[in-house]
């Protein structure tokens, strides 16, 4: 993973001619996100391969928190057409790509980025909820 990661972060680098300033970069990273948002509703709204049916997650009182995982719905019905997976697809790259332009801008490596979250996730499990 770690070579793909840097493999991928030279690419953005080598590619940042347009978007080398870190304000162009946070509002494309922003743009993208919204991008992925829309892409994931036009599925629903559009295409109808999914359906996105959200309702109060039952949390009984008596219920572990450690078991809520295994009853909490996502909302997701049915599942992404090759269409849209692969426009959704597309859209979540962008984003990853203005995430790593980013990281390079601010001389971090995704790499780091991403193995710290995990060992933030793995401490905090649950507690990382919020």
């Amino acid at each position: 993973m770690e070579d793909f990661c840097t493999t991928f972060q030279q690419t953005v680098s080598n590619n940042l001619v347009r978007h080398s300033s870190i304000l162009d970069t946070l509002t494309k990273c922003q743009e993208s996100s919204a991008r992925v948002n829309r892409a994931v509703a036009k599925a629903a709204t559009s295409c109808g391969c999914i359906r996105i049916c959200v309702e109060k997650q039952p949390i009984p009182e008596s219920m572990l928190l450690s078991d809520f995982k295994e009853s909490a719905s996502s909302h997701i019905q049915g599942a992404l057409c090759d269409h849209c997976r692969d426009i959704v697809e597309v859209e979540i790259g962008n984003n990853l790509f203005y995430i790593t332009a980013m990281c390079e801008l601010l001389g971090l490596q995704i790499q780091d980025v991403i193995q710290k979250e995990n060992n933030r996730a793995s401490a905090l499990g649950y507690f990382k909820l919020g």
